[in-house]
């Protein structure tokens, strides 16, 4: 752990069972609605791309693939930081945290320009790995091109949010993601098309529509952080000469966390030839059902990062069971929520399938799939959240074990289970019904474990 010479540390009361719920609860709401923006946005926007043909659509999903993998590895940054800057800011270290907020904004800088650096040639390979058509890549080429330069402000945003999750302000994020996603719709629509005036982009007109909206939320983020929130602040002198340390701090925790995102996604991705040797409709029907889970992981990702950056204040103030009654409060409220949507699942399944689709095999399929989500909802409620918790304690490497095993063991018997015995899309899911109780249970020996055996200095 980091620390500033000469700084005083300050203790508080210890809290009560109110007064620790309604600071999970208000840490998670902004980021459960931040993170529903974020998926109402992918939705606008593949609409508006939809619009211009197929090829159009194809194009764009290959360059978004690359983008999310890419902004999977550079989250690594924003989980070191805001882990780190939660355990200052939770130990009174105001200083300390100041640093790490200067720190965070300059390598946002030092390692997003290389990236657009080197991605920018390497466009034309990465697309064409996807094995596309000739016109279909030339859309991905020129939209990825594009996308990328948007990596260094898209670098900065995710680290700047991680230091204001990291002092507990949630809800400057999630504002200024609204206001960058409405600037995102307006101008995509703009350029797509070409309205007031302007030339019509096509397809990469979506991109530009990115570059603009990122640059406007960058510029905001970076201005609440310089003035400062909660004592903690980026401006002033010192501080902006890059500390090697403090990188490989934030790589240590941030990376196995990046790891783990990259994994899962891999997984995802894996599922999709598998899932395709059942045909065309049990496919689209896949992606309905991705669509669904989509939305009902958002309260366990709010839960989750509200359990990071309390858990993680509750350490840095020397109170294991402070943060083991915050992991606990953060838990039973994620089984509500996404226990509430489960049911509802279950009793809406053909009619949230039929929202994308109304043909009648596909919406059978796809509402056998949802259902089977649905019943995984509470096991995947407490791995998000002590998975989050875990992190705050600055371990994320348990969570990248345990869920990285667990979804590459659910691809496994999701073969096993399509090729050998339920040849339907249930059938997939359904591997993920059986395995989730197992991985909570390992996540709560694992947060019980690591909780009543931390001692300062272990995190």
């Amino acid at each position: 752990m980091l620390s500033i010479e000469n700084e005083e540390t300050t203790t508080h009361p210890a809290p009560s069972h109110a007064q620790l719920e309604r600071r999970v609860l208000r840490l998670a709401w902004p980021v459960i609605g931040e993170n529903l923006l974020q998926t109402m946005l992918g939705v606008v926007d593949t609409i508006l791309v939809a619009s211009l043909g197929a090829v159009a659509l194809a194009g764009v999903g290959a360059a978004l693939q690359v983008i999310y993998v890419t902004t999977g590895a550079l989250s690594a940054l924003s989980v070191g930081v805001a882990v780190l800057v939660a355990q200052a800011y939770g130990g009174g270290r105001l200083k300390e945290a100041s640093f790490l907020a200067h720190q965070g904004l300059l390598w946002s800088v030092l390692i997003g320009l290389p990236v657009t650096a080197i991605g920018l040639p390497l466009t034309p390979m990465l697309i064409g790995l996807f094995g596309l058509a000739p016109d279909v890549s030339q859309v991905g080429i020129d939209y990825l091109a594009v996308t990328m330069s948007t990596i260094t402000t898209l670098t900065m945003m995710f680290l700047i949010g991680g230091v204001l999750r990291g002092v507990g302000d949630t809800r400057t994020p999630m504002i200024i993601t609204a206001f960058a996603n409405v600037i995102n719709v307006i101008a995509s629509a703009v350029l797509i098309f070409g309205w007031l005036g302007l030339p019509a982009l096509g397809a990469v007109g979506s991109a530009w529509g990115s570059v603009i909206a990122r640059f406007a939320g960058a510029i905001l983020l970076v201005g609440v952080l310089w003035r400062g929130r909660n004592g903690v602040r980026a401006g002033g002198r010192g501080g902006w000469w890059p500390r090697m340390h403090v990188l490989r701090n934030m790589l240590r925790i941030g990376m196995p966390a990046a790891l783990e995102e990259m994994l899962i996604i891999g997984a995802i991705a894996t599922l999709t030839p598998v899932v395709a040797t059942l045909g065309t409709v049990p496919l689209a029907a896949h992606r309905v059902a991705i669509n669904v889970l989509s939305l009902s992981f958002l309260p366990g990702i709010g839960f989750g990062l509200a359990a990071t950056a309390l858990v993680g204040q509750a350490i840095g103030a020397q109170s294991p069971a402070e943060a083991h009654r915050i992991a606990h409060i953060a838990m039973r409220w994620a089984l509500i929520w996404m226990g509430g949507l489960g049911v509802l699942f279950i009793i809406f399944a053909e009619g949230l399938v039929r929202l994308f689709n109304s043909d009648p095999q596909l919406v059978a399929a796809g509402a056998a799939a949802v259902r089977v989500v649905a019943l995984t909802q509470p096991a995947w409620a407490i791995t998000f959240t002590l998975g989050g918790a875990l992190r705050g304690l600055g371990d994320t490497l348990s969570p990248l074990v345990i869920s990285g095993s667990a979804i590459w063991i659910c691809v496994g018997l999701a073969l096993v289970i399509v090729l050998w015995w339920l040849p339907a899309l249930w059938g997939i899911w359904l591997a993920f019904l059986i395995i989730g109780p197992f991985e909570a249970l390992v996540f709560w020996r694992q947060w019980q474990q690591r909780i009543t055996s931390w001692r300062p200095g272990s995190s």
